[in-house]
């Protein structure tokens, strides 16, 4: 069986004007990057303004496990199947973060022939855009204390600094750090730490900013931390804005590329799910909703995290209105959910799959309480008996009358998605969807915070200690109040604790910290022992990635 970047090495790639071409992209709107690589240039996209929108559909999963959901893959394999049945399509999906390529989960490009390429590229630097991420969020880091070093004029307390430096890797030993140790000339001895770049605000700003001048704003309000009368010093304050944003300047172009199959793709922004609002950037999704008929997204991780911030903060801040969402789960993971250790997953298991399925049908539940039509996409391993398979579209079907459909696009490609496309076009074109937020802007941040732990965790509330409990109040006092919540917290469980699987219920997750997060426009509500800056695995990827006669091997 071949890997991945076997497969994608395998593929015979068109000219990126090709497939510009095919979405009707002029050359001259094109920035290159290499013969299959390029930039879409802003003014060409503004030009598209008053084209109607295409429609947005949304791929998630049910929370995540060892044992893989493919929820890109599916992303891919989707995108090629509406292609093949006739359908004007186009995939938008995050940048893939080097933390997780280097670390534990590999790449973000996709999988077996459901891959966006080349996958060598899109999975290491590509065009840059997540170091020039972590350069702006570092100038503004360097600034901070070059202010304080010239004489403080702002009066900025040390001990409330709040901007932590970036770094797009693992990397444990920076959570928390000292700086300015060496005497006077090396500024102030103070507490620091870094955060992984996927995690900075400068990230979540990207994402949600429809252009430059309106990412310049964001980057300005961004907030460094506080004068000794409690004063909110920001980027403006330190006259940052401008350089950041000139940083960024050619990375707010979005990026594109294609699957393997032809298929053009979007690849553009990547926060983290788990840490931060896990969508790719919304200068993307508008770019394909101008160019296709159909738009296939995906938010990070399980629905619990990505497709509530998908909905409650992006379609919010960008007004945008899904017209389906693709539930996907796998029989695999589903056994996992129900009891069965990783290493015995290949065996049939039928009792465990029932216990599982607790999982899918509170993602289900969760999703129909946003409006949108759903349909449930069982991504097919070898190992999976007809018997498991069948099992789970019988149980979905009666219980929800959700229709289940197997596919099989890691082998096949867009061919073994097909049956998914047509009924994701079925949905999507039945009509607008009755698509709802979980909360109004106007409900506390407490409310909110609570609001989301037990209609979508489902938890009985939620707890926090008093210095918690005050941040929430001097944030609603400061005005900060209609802001929408980002929750960080535990991929693994619909609760904080990532060892409850399955659907657990009873439990009181406690918020250990709030971040406002002013630039980006959202509170980080931190659960749980969640971090921002992940740690390597024992045995990292990075141990078997190398190079051979001048080819990248192990990456995957």
């Amino acid at each position: 069986m071949l890997s991945d970047i076997e497969i994608a090495r395998a593929a015979k790639l068109r000219p990126i004007a090709e497939i510009a071409a095919a979405i009707g992209v002029p050359a001259s709107a094109l920035y290159p990057y290499g013969p299959s690589i390029a930039k879409l240039e802003p003014k060409y996209l503004e030009s598209l303004a008053d084209r109607p929108d295409g429609k947005l559909i949304l791929v998630t999963a049910i929370s995540p496990t060892p044992a893989g959901e493919g929820k890109t893959t599916t992303t891919v394999g989707l995108g090629d199947a509406l292609n093949r049945i006739g359908k004007k399509a186009i995939i938008c999906l995050r940048e893939p973060s080097l933390g997780p390529c280097f670390g534990l989960k590999g790449g973000a490009a996709g999988g077996g022939h459901a891959q966006v390429v080349p996958m060598d590229a899109i999975n290491l630097h590509f065009t840059g855009d997540f170091h020039a991420m972590t350069s702006a969020h570092n100038l503004l880091a360097a600034m901070v204390d070059n202010h304080v070093y010239w004489g403080n004029g702002l009066g900025l307390d040390q001990r409330r600094i709040v901007w932590r430096r970036a770094l797009d890797m693992n990397d444990r030993a920076l959570r928390e750090t000292v700086i300015g140790l060496g005497g006077p000339v090396n500024g102030f001895p103070r507490e620091d730490g870094f955060d992984i770049t996927v995690a900075s605000e400068v990230m979540a700003a990207f994402c949600l900013a429809s252009n430059l001048e309106d990412l310049e704003q964001r980057l300005g309000r961004m907030i460094v931390g506080s004068t000794y009368d409690k004063r909110a010093v920001t980027a403006s304050d330190l006259k940052a804005a401008g350089a950041m944003a000139v940083l960024l300047k050619d990375a707010l172009k979005p990026n594109l590329v294609q699957t393997l199959e032809g298929s053009p793709a979007i690849v553009h922004g990547g926060p983290f799910a788990n840490i931060a609002h896990g969508c790719n950037s919304i200068a993307a999704t508008r770019a394909g909703l101008k160019l296709g008929d159909y738009v296939v997204t995906e938010a990070g991780f399980g629905a619990d995290l990505g497709a509530e911030k998908f909905f409650d903060i992006k379609c919010r801040k960008a007004g945008l209105k899904p017209a389906a969402t693709v539930i996907v789960a796998t029989v695999r993971a589903l056994k996992m959910h129900g009891g069965v250790a990783k290493d015995a997953l290949g065996v049939e298991n039928l009792p465990a799959l029932r216990a599982g399925l607790a999982n899918l049908a509170r993602h289900i539940s969760n999703m129909r309480k946003f409006g949108v039509p759903i349909v449930v996409a069982i991504n097919r391993f070898n190992a999976d008996t007809e018997m498991e398979l069948d099992f789970v579209k019988a149980a979905v079907g009666d219980a929800f009358q959700v229709k289940t459909i197997v596919c099989d696009h890691w082998a096949r490609g867009g061919a073994g998605c097909e049956d998914l496309a047509h009924a994701v076009a079925g949905l999507a074109d039945s009509g607008p969807a009755d698509f709802r937020l979980l909360y109004p802007d106007t409900m506390s941040l407490w409310d909110k915070t609570r609001t989301i732990a037990r209609e979508i965790y489902g938890a009985d509330d939620i707890a926090a200690g008093d210095s918690v409990r005050a941040q929430f109040h001097d944030l609603e006092a400061a005005g900060w109040g209609s802001l929408p919540i980002c929750v960080a917290k535990t991929q693994y469980s619909f609760s904080d604790n990532p060892a409850l699987l399955g659907a657990p219920s009873g439990f009181k997750p406690t918020i250990r910290e709030i971040r406002l997060r002013a630039g980006a426009g959202f509170v980080v509500v931190l659960m749980g022992d969640i971090r921002t800056m992940p740690g390597l695995p024992r045995s990292p990827a990075a141990e078997r990635i190398r190079l051979v006669d001048g080819e990248i091997e192990g990456l995957f």
